[in-house]
């Protein structure tokens, strides 16, 4: 063995220990891929109960009009207490709650503090009074016209519908949701539509909600097919969780329909790798194979994901059915949400702990969203430590400090022209 092989072979070695502690640990996390035959079986529950089959659990259609609302049904799913129950009953009197009958059979109806039931149950905290703030966005004063908010130069939200699949306890809009199903009128998407069209500088339009993809496509097309005549939009955006509640959602034609008006993107939000799941792999690898590209925004949330080991869990799984982390979310503060409320070092850590123990693409970017609609706002671990007059101090990733030449840029122009002279 030569010197070089030997220097080799010891740097391997220290990199494969600095990934020990997550070997170790990763198949203690669950997934929605390895936890298949348990969601079977409460799926087989779910149907018995509801008097349906395979073919109705297949339809999306069946899917929304059969959410379970009401605390009845979901007690002869799940194992809740006396408390649990008079709790739900007392939350959904001022916040609105509804489960598909898929996302409901990704509980652990035994463990009370299971992540998807975290998200999606109310609990008695959500009337806790501490955050009075039902709009820490702002976007009551960012909306010029129709359903639009804009925070940004160059690009817009249009919100079409206040319907989701299922709400999840942390919404941001929860102040939107009623306790009714409510799209918009054409009238106020055209509205919106016209504000594009008489502001040129638009480019990039974000179709949300509630979820449009509960939207049926029909009205969809129409809604795409009016943005992407405006000359000046480069792309469209769709926001959806749909993909992670509610996957039967993509349906062939619905991909026959969306493929017609590219480029469009869609991103998506999981938050635990338990939402990945042998039926969201099918909607993602469905819409990536129609040329969709699919982006994550996953929020950060105490309970759920706070954890640096699951959050690295989540983006290789995500990986793996095509989607590309995209964003995590610090949460906001929203009036009955406190309890999902992390520490900025909380995030910080997972940053740190992606950075160089796995693949650019699986590090998402942190951010927190400066209050009243002020825009994103990235957050990083501190690597520049020092800077001279033609040299800088860096971290990296594994904590050494090291200098680094910090070349001023010369004038190419001269540069070439003395080459060519």
């Amino acid at each position: 063995m030569n010197e070089n092989n030997r220097i080799s072979l010891e740097r391997a070695s220290e990199l494969k220990s600095r990934i020990e502690d997550y070997i170790k640990i990763k198949d203690t996390i669950p997934t929605g891929l390895k936890n298949t035959s348990e969601i079977e079986s409460r799926k087989r529950k779910i149907l018995d109960l509801l008097n349906a089959n395979e073919e109705d659990w297949n339809d999306y259609k069946w899917q929304l009009s059969n959410r379970i609302t009401d605390v009845d049904t979901l007690s002869k799913i799940l194992n809740l207490t006396d408390t649990e129950i008079k709790n739900i009953k007392n939350v959904q009197s001022k916040f609105r709650w509804a489960i598909s009958p898929y996302y409901l059979s990704l509980i652990d109806p035994n463990n009370p503090y299971d992540a998807i039931k975290l998200m999606s149950i109310p609990a008695s905290v959500e009337l806790d009074e501490g955050i009075i703030d039902l709009d820490p966005m702002g976007e009551e004063f960012t909306n010029p016209a129709g359903s639009i908010t804009r925070r940004y130069p160059d690009r817009l939200i249009i919100n079409v519908t206040n319907e989701c699949a299922m709400y999840c306890r942390h919404c941001q809009r929860r102040r939107n949701i009623g306790q009714e199903d409510c799209q918009k009128g054409k009238e106020v998407i055209k509205e919106s539509i016209e504000y594009i069209r008489d502001n040129k500088e638009i480019r990039d339009v974000l179709i949300t909600g509630g979820d449009p993809l509960t939207l049926n496509d029909e009205m969809l097309e129409w809604i795409i097919s009016e943005i992407r005549n405006i000359e000046h939009v480069d792309y469209i955006r769709i926001g959806s969780r749909t993909l992670v509640t509610m996957p039967q959602r993509i349906t062939d034609e619905f991909c026959d329909m969306i493929k017609k008006y590219h480029p469009i993107y869609i991103n998506t939000h999981f938050n635990h790798p338990m939402e990945i799941t042998k039926e969201t792999k099918e909607a993602c690898e469905k819409l990536a194979n129609i040329g969709v590209p699919l982006g994550n925004q996953a929020v950060l949330l105490n309970g759920v994901n706070n954890d640096k080991y699951l959050m690295r869990c989540l983006n290789h799984e995500l990986l793996k059915i095509r989607v590309k982390p995209y964003y995590i979310f610090h949460s906001k503060h929203v009036k009955g949400t406190s309890h999902f409320n992390t520490s900025v070092d909380e995030g910080m850590e997972i940053m740190e702990y992606l950075r160089g123990y796995t693949s650019g693409m699986a590090i998402p970017t942190y951010i927190i969203n400066a209050p009243k609609g002020k825009g994103k706002t990235p957050l990083l671990p501190q690597y520049l430590i020092s800077k001279g007059s033609d040299y800088i101090m860096i971290r990296t990733w594994e904590g050494e400090v090291v200098k680094v030449e910090d070349n001023k840029a010369v004038d190419i122009k001269e540069v070439i022209n003395k080459s060519i002279m």
